[in-house]
């Protein structure tokens, strides 16, 4: 993986997705495709994106009974993303379901599957309260993590507080994808387990999400270069 940075584009439709990557030359970056853009735009976007050569992150995080799952993946086996998520709470079977529809399609291209293991909005009182997991929060990212790897899955979405957890429990192959990452100078937002992109390569994270530092800041681009440099440490 040349660049490992995804920016997360959490735009309200596409007009508004190009204008950004357009004003700021942002294109042929790595980018993560949330919910919003997609249900807004639909599989035009993804197209759209892989025309200026973006390096897409699907973030979908399906998450059904493993049947749907199985088909809907099916079909987004035809888009060739990069990276596609499910949820690692929809369980062992949904995983190797999600796996299975992604390699029905015959194609040199390879899409990586990887598992949400808990959200990085959420945190000890959440989980325990709100999802009555009985685990504390660090052991639970680690058996949905184990889970997850040994249902097929190519790695998982967490906090880079948890990424060097699961790779001590997991192969060294195993992807770990960390959002939440902010740039030293920004603000946490709503997100509760966070980091610095040196952070985050330093704690074992293999690719991170970045957005709203970059996407509000006074100059994006120079935003993104600064991640990259805090990425390899050159900050």
């Amino acid at each position: 993986m040349t660049n490992p940075i995804y920016l997360a584009l959490d735009f309200p439709d596409w007009r508004s997705t190009n204008q950004f990557i357009s004003t700021y030359e942002l294109q042929g970056i790595p980018v993560k495709v949330g919910m919003e853009l997609f249900y807004k735009e639909g599989t035009r976007v993804i197209e759209k994106l892989k025309e200026n050569n973006h390096p897409i992150f699907l973030d979908l995080k399906l998450h059904d009974i493993p049947t749907t799952v199985y088909r809907s993946m099916r079909n987004l086996a035809e888009l060739e993303v990069d990276i596609v998520n499910v949820h690692a709470l929809g369980g062992s079977e949904m995983i190797k379901r999600a796996k299975e529809g992604l390699n029905y399609r015959t194609s040199s291209h390879e899409t990586k599957l990887i598992a949400v293991t808990i959200l990085t909005s959420m945190d000890e009182r959440t989980v325990h309260e709100e999802l009555s997991l009985s685990n504390r929060l660090e052991d639970s990212v680690k058996h949905f993590a184990k889970l997850a790897e040994q249902s097929g899955a190519d790695g998982v979405v967490c906090s880079v507080h948890e990424a060097n957890i699961i790779k001590a429990a997991c192969n060294a192959s195993f992807m770990t994808v960390s959002p939440g990452i902010r740039l030293q100078a920004s603000s946490q937002d709503d997100q509760k387990r966070i980091a610095t992109p040196a952070f985050a390569r330093k704690n074992g994270a293999d690719a991170i999400v970045i957005g709203r530092s970059i996407t509000k800041a006074n100059d994006p681009y120079k935003a993104y270069e600064q991640a990259v440099k805090e990425w390899e440490n050159e900050a």
